[in-house]
């Protein structure tokens, strides 16, 4: 018996690809098993090489495998380009109607299953992703009733006929590859489930969820890869609470719609991707001046330009520190975990709120669209928090109300429009307290001191995330955003291989947490820093603020693709 194992389904985009690897994991998320997911899709709408990848272990995980222990392939293209990942007891399931073969010297053994021939004959080629399915379940030797239970789910709407076809389409795909096998494949038998119920979701649907807690109701965005989920998600949930979402012409429009929202009072956040977030610097720069809190989700990829819309990048840590006209206050948080991307969220709002600047929650694709087992979610920690905001505004003797008053910790008392004694003029250039224009040079410098000290007292919650004892380590590993559960993966064998690790993991990157990097960099002899870009961005924010550049190290991966253990494990041995 084992404890965990990796299983891919792969074929043309629009075969139904996504819906096949969707019913395999949930009927495997439901027995209690963990998974990790991660989807290799075009930026095309149909055709193309698509596959995904998913985890299944009895332990928590938060990394795809190195290898490959079962393919499901619905064209040779499939196997040809996915075979290289086949461990040595690993299967390929294919469908017969290509003729499917392994190329020379290929690992692991074929098995062709008439997908498409056993689905007509049930009544349509459709149901061959079902046939698959079946196939899938007999290959680890499970009860094929589990996948059968969620496909009756997903098709309920669709009545009893079509939810037959696809329950018997899974029975015949069982049946089948049993009978060829000869039982059951011994190397893939998973040891039993713990049965724990956990939610099955992507780092996307936890921000939604995240906004809708922290009160959120309004969302103007542009639908953009790998960003639209969170659009989708709110679009279904948001009506049922009083809020909406609107589709813009842009992504201008979406934030400066998002702007106006909060100026009034409303909690409204937008989101998108590099591309997207160029296009909202202007108006980013507007809510620093004004002050006005807005919430901005960046879901990196592959970049420059349109780039890799699907692929995997963390390449906008610079341009979200420094895009900007001027000099603003602002917070930028990096969640690693679909859980961090959940409270995350609620805590950029009230950050946003507290401080009264822009929060971005800047996450990868990897993390936005990979979707994992998740625990159950601690709501007490759900806490509102909305800073300066006056519920009363006191009588005073001036005409206007002091908007922008200057304070001893830059955050001035804020008002929404409407409420009595609060009366003040907003513009986007420079002004005096009342929010009147003025280009005084020591109401200029009164202003700019006031603003840029309000982050002088932020003290971010777990900035540094650390994994790892060790006093005085021979590497200390840095990394950001969805790398935590590799290189964590990577760290045990390391350690397994007689070299002491820690692991820092950077959980804000504005303010940098530079007080909690510091004794952590100063004890290891060698640092090294994982990132998905071609530059060592995250790198070089460690050097500037932290210091230690004669011992750190670069570890870049800017391929389109994630990084695998094993890769952070040997590179991290070759560097030290």
């Amino acid at each position: 018996m084992i404890n965990q194992l990796s299983w891919k389904v792969g074929g043309q985009q629009g075969e139904g690809i996504e819906s096949t690897g969707e019913i395999f994991a949930i009927a495997l998320n439901r027995l209690g098993y963990h998974l990790y997911g991660y989807r290799h899709f075009s930026s095309r709408i149909k055709g193309g090489h698509t596959n995904n990848k998913i985890r299944v272990s009895t332990f928590a995980s938060r990394s795809i495998s190195d290898d490959l222990d079962v393919l499901v392939a619905f064209d040779q293209e499939t196997i040809d380009v996915n075979i290289h990942e086949l461990s040595d007891h690993g299967v390929v399931i294919a469908d017969s109607k290509f003729d499917p073969v392994l190329p020379e010297g290929a690992k692991g053994r074929l098995f062709s299953v008439p997908f498409t021939e056993i689905a007509d004959n049930l009544g349509t080629s459709l149901m061959k992703n079902m046939v698959a399915v079946g196939a899938s379940s007999a290959a680890l030797g499970m009860d094929p009733k589990p996948f059968q239970n969620v496909v009756a789910e997903i098709f309920a709407k669709k009545g009893q006929k079509i939810i037959d076809m696809n329950v018997e389409a899974i029975a015949k795909g069982a049946e089948y590859f049993t009978e060829q096998a000869g039982g059951k494949i011994e190397a893939l038998q998973l040891e039993e489930a713990d049965g724990k119920k956990r939610m099955f979701m992507i780092g996307n649907d936890a921000i939604a969820l995240g906004a809708l807690a922290a009160g959120c109701r309004f969302m103007p965005a542009y639908p953009i890869t790998p960003a639209s989920e969170i659009m989708e998600y709110l679009i279904k949930k948001l009506p049922e609470l009083g809020g909406t979402v609107i589709q813009t012409e842009d992504e201008i429009s979406a934030v400066t719609m998002a702007i106006g929202s909060n100026y009034a009072g409303a909690r409204a956040l937008t989101a998108s991707a590099g591309p997207g977030l160029a296009l909202m610097t202007e108006a980013i720069g507007l809510a620093g001046i004004t002050e006005t809190p807005i919430v901005i989700v960046d879901t990196q990829r592959g970049g420059p330009s349109t780039g890799l819309p699907t692929k995997q990048e963390q390449g906008d840590m610079n341009s979200l520190i420094y895009g900007s006209p001027g000099e603003i206050p602002k917070i930028v948080l990096t969640p690693s975990t679909v859980e961090d991307c959940f409270y995350d969220t609620i805590e950029a709002f009230n950050l946003a709120d507290e401080y009264q600047c822009p929060v971005i929650i800047a996450t990868d694709l990897a993390l936005s669209l990979g979707k994992q087992s998740v625990d159950p979610l601690d709501y007490s920690k759900i806490e509102i928090r909305r800073g300066k905001l006056l519920s009363e505004v006191p009588e005073h003797e001036e005409e206007l109300f002091k908007r922008y008053e200057v304070t001893e910790d830059g955050i001035s008392p804020r008002v929404i429009p409407s409420q009595k004694n609060g009366i003040h003029h907003v513009t986007g250039v420079e002004h005096n307290e009342v929010g009147r224009p003025s280009e005084d040079p020591i109401n200029r410098k009164n202003q700019m001191d006031k603003r840029l000290r309000k982050l002088n007292s932020l003290k971010f919650q777990e900035a540094v995330r650390v994994n790892g004892e060790n006093e005085n380590p021979d590497v200390l590993i840095i990394g950001v955003g969805a790398t935590t559960g590799t290189i964590n993966e990577a760290k045990g064998r390391l350690e397994a291989d007689g070299i002491k690790v820690n692991h820092a993991h950077v959980r804000i990157i504005l303010p940098f947490p530079s007080e909690e990097l510091k004794p952590l960099v100063d004890a290891a002899k060698t640092v090294i820093v994982v990132e998905n870009n071609a530059s060592g961005q995250l790198a070089d924010l460690v050097k500037l603020h932290v210091g230690g550049a004669d011992k750190i190290k670069n570890m870049l991966k800017y391929d389109g693709n994630p990084f695998l253990p094993y890769e952070i494990h040997e590179k991290v041995k070759e560097l030290i």
